[in-house]
């Protein structure tokens, strides 16, 4: 199973991709969490401990790393294309609660168009991450559509989109599903968070398509308090962890 979850910044795409994470886990099942977000605060979401955290430096921002494995340098402008990556996800990543979290960071740089070595690497990691057969991946994607634009995840199973109630965040979802199969992910789906009320219910479900929707997860007072905790939602709100519960439910029966 490959999901990448995105959508706009701010909508709660950290805590659905934590909290599947965590259920997947709790079933014993091998875990990666790959964070694609600048913030890169899905540690945090997933429960790991600050100090533990600290010591994670970004694969984009491990200069001497990239140089190597692409053998770039600032007086050759060629460089490796297809970089040895498949085993930066065992060598970097760290685990906790039964997740190993890979921080991969995001590429600086203006345009979609980006050919860097660093975003090089990043792509032939992500792309080699869809090829461990055995693992539950999980991105957390960066806010917006560049990563789309870029096709670095090309090869997922399944898009995520993460909305809120309102016109913008739909107009996101629109975008993301046209894009992704563009890029041959046909598997694209909703899911709705910080749902207030039924106003809320009756407006996403007048603008998502039945099967396009996995379910909706409810404003919940909790999920901030674990965020300002610096905890993982899914330790701290037993009822967002089970609304998340039966949208992975969902995700299962539909690639089964």
């Amino acid at each position: 199973m490959k999901i990448a979850v995105t959508g706009k910044g701010g909508v709660g795409k950290t805590t659905i991709a934590a909290t599947l994470a965590r259920l997947y886990a709790e079933e014993g099942r091998p875990v990666l969490a790959a964070d694609v977000d600048p913030d890169a605060n899905l540690g945090l979401a997933l429960g790991f401990p600050e100090d533990l955290l600290d010591s994670i430096v970004p694969i984009s921002k491990m200069r001497k790393l990239v140089a190597e494995r692409t053998e770039a340098s600032a007086d050759n402008r060629f460089y490796k294309i297809n970089p040895k990556v498949d085993d930066i996800p065992d060598t970097y990543s760290k685990s906790f609660n039964g997740v190993k979290l890979l921080v991969l960071g995001t590429v600086e740089t203006a345009g979609s168009g980006c050919v860097c070595p660093e975003h090089v690497m990043l792509r032939r990691i992500i792309n080699n991450l869809v090829l461990r057969r055995e693992d539950v991946v999980i991105l957390d994607m960066e806010a917006g559509l560049e990563h789309l634009g870029r096709g670095t995840t090309e090869g997922m199973d399944m898009f995520i989109v993460v909305i809120e109630p309102g016109a913008r965040s739909v107009q996101t979802y629109k975008n993301v599903k046209r894009l992704a199969e563009e890029l041959g992910v046909h598997q694209v789906h909703v899911v709705a968070n910080k749902v207030r009320n039924e106003a809320d219910e009756a407006f996403i479900r007048e603008r998502i398509p039945a099967e396009d929707l996995l379910g909706m997860v409810h404003y919940n007072i909790e999920v901030m308090e674990a965020d300002r905790a610096g905890s993982s939602p899914y330790d701290y709100s037993a009822a967002a962890t089970e609304e998340i519960r039966n949208i992975k439910a969902k995700i299962d029966e539909s690639n089964k």
